[in-house]
C-alpha cells in the first residue's frame, strides 16, 4: 500500500498557492504583458488570450509586489500596451488582441478599464518610482481623466453608465453604479482631482440613504424616496441606483472597494462585513459575488443574461464565486483590522485556487461549488500575491492622498 502525504497546514498552502501564482504569471507573459488566461486553445477560442484594461491593471498591482524579479520588471507592460491602444477621445480598450494588435471597447462601452488603468498607473509610480511611468505616460493619464471627467454627473460627481458596461458585464447595473464609483473615488484622490469631498458625501448619501445626513442635491430626493421605499439590504450599499429603481441584491465587489476606498467609516465597515457572513457568501470560499442573485422572474432580469449561459442564478456574476475577488475580501479583512480573520480567509482563496489540480479557475458555481469559466486566471495569481503582501507588510491598497 502506498502512503498517503500528510494534508497540508494553512500555511504550508497558502506557500504554495502564492509560488504557483508566480510560476502562472510567468507563464502567461508575453511581450505585450500579462495575459488574461493561460493562452490555451479554449482561451484563445474565447478571446482570453488578450490584454484585458481591467485584468492586466489588477496584475500590475500583484506583479509589482510579487517576489519575482521578473514579474516585477514586467508589471508595467500591459498597461503600457494598453495606452497605446487608448481612443483619441481618452478611453482605455476593455481588451487589447495582441494577435491582430486591435482594440475592442465592448458593446456600450467598457468605463472601469479606464479607472483600474489610472489607479494603476498611479500605485506602480509609488512601488517603482525609478520606472516615472506617471510622467512617461502624462498624455495618456490626462485624456483618460478627462474622458472620464465627462462621463460625470455636475452635481452629483457621481460617474453614470450604461448596464453591462464594468466588470459585471452581462448584469443590469446601470445610472450610478456602487463599483465603478468606489474606483472613481480612489481616482479622485490619487490624482488630487476635483470634487473629491463631494464624490464621497454623495456616495454615501445615494448608495445608503438609511444613515448620515441626507442628499443635499434636490434630484437626490426622489432618487432616494424609491430606494428607501423598496430597499431590503439596508447593511450594505445598493449595487446600483437609477431614476426610479436600484440594486439590492447585494454587491459583495462594489462593498469590498467602497471600504478598501476609504468611503465606509468605521462603522459601515464593520456592518458590511457581518453583512457578507451573515449571507455566507465568504463559505466555503471567498467569495460569492453576490449575496441575492437575479432570477428569471426578476423585473431586473434581461435576456442577455442568459448568453453563454452564463448569468443563471449562482452563475458568473450573478452569484458565482470568484477567487480573485476573495482576495480583495481578505486586504479589506486586513484594514478593517480583523487580521486573524483576514489570515483564515487567505487559506480558503488558497483552496479555491487549488481546485482541478492547482487550475486557479475563473469563478465557482456559488451553490454547487462546480469550478466554471476559464482556468489560469492571471488575476487570480496577483490578486492572491496582492493580498499576501498587504497582510505581511500591515499596509493599505489605496494609500490615498488627503482630501
Amino acid at each position: 500500500m502506498t502512503a498517503r502525504a500528510p494534508p497540508k497546514t494553512e500555511p504550508q498552502l497558502v506557500a504554495e498557492c502564492g509560488r504557483r501564482a508566480v510560476t502562472l504569471l510567468e507563464r502567461n507573459l508575453c511581450p505585450a504583458g500579462i495575459l488574461a488566461a493561460t493562452p490555451l486553445p479554449a482561451a484563445r477560442a474565447r478571446g482570453y488570450a488578450a490584454i484585458f484594461g481591467r485584468d492586466a491593471a489588477i496584475c500590475a498591482l500583484g506583479m509589482a509586489v510579487a517576489p519575482d524579479a521578473t514579474l516585477q520588471r514586467h508589471a508595467a507592460t500591459g498597461i503600457v500596451t494598453l495606452a497605446r491602444h487608448q481612443a483619441r477621445n481618452g478611453q482605455i480598450p476593455k481588451f487589447v488582441d495582441t494577435q491582430g494588435d486591435e482594440a475592442d471597447f465592448w458593446y456600450l462601452g467598457c468605463i472601469d478599464a479606464t479607472l483600474w488603468w489610472l489607479i494603476a498607473v498611479a500605485l506602480l509610480d509609488r512601488r517603482q518610482p525609478g520606472g516615472r511611468l506617471a510622467q512617461r505616460l502624462a498624455a495618456n493619464v490626462e485624456r483618460a481623466i478627462t474622458w472620464l471627467s465627462c462621463q460625470e454627473h455636475q452635481r452629483f460627481h457621481l460617474l453614470q453608465q450604461n448596464e453591462a458596461s464594468d466588470w459585471a458585464d452581462i448584469m443590469p447595473r446601470s445610472g450610478f453604479v456602487l463599483y465603478t464609483n468606489a474606483l472613481w473615488y480612489v481616482v479622485k484622490r490619487l490624482y488630487r482631482l476635483h470634487g473629491a469631498a463631494e464624490t464621497h458625501r454623495n456616495f454615501n448619501a445615494l448608495f445608503h440613504p438609511f444613515a448620515g445626513p441626507p442628499a443635499e442635491y434636490r434630484r437626490a430626493r426622489l432618487l432616494v424616496h424609491y430606494a428607501r421605499q423598496r430597499a431590503r439590504r439596508r447593511d450594505l450599499y445598493f449595487s446600483f441606483v437609477n431614476f426610479a429603481f436600484h440594486g439590492d441584491e447585494g454587491d459583495v465587489f462594489g462593498n469590498i472597494l467602497a471600504i478598501l476606498a476609504g468611503l465606509a467609516d468605521e462603522a459601515a465597515t464593520h456592518r458590511i462585513v457581518r453583512a457578507i457572513v451573515r449571507a455566507r457568501a465568504n463559505e466555503p470560499y471567498p467569495v460569492r459575488v453576490v449575496c441575492a442573485p437575479i432570477m428569471e422572474s426578476s423585473v431586473f432580469w434581461r435576456p442577455y443574461m442568459s448568453r453563454h449561459r452564463q448569468n443563471f442564478a449562482w452563475q458568473y456574476h450573478n452569484g458565482g464565486v470568484w477567487p480573485f475577488v476573495g482576495a480583495f475580501w481578505v486586504i479589506a479583512l486586513a484594514q478593517a483590522g480583523l487580521r486573524t480573520e483576514a489570515e483564515v480567509e487567505l487559506g480558503k482563496v488558497a483552496r479555491a485556487n487549488a481546485l482541478s489540480g492547482w487550475a486557479f479557475t475563473e469563478w465557482l458555481h456559488g451553490y454547487t461549488l462546480a469550478p466554471q469559466g476559464m482556468a489560469g486566471q492571471s488575476w487570480n495569481a496577483a490578486s492572491f500575491l496582492l493580498a499576501q503582501h498587504v497582510l505581511r507588510s500591515r499596509s493599505r491598497l489605496f494609500p490615498l492622498a488627503r482630501r
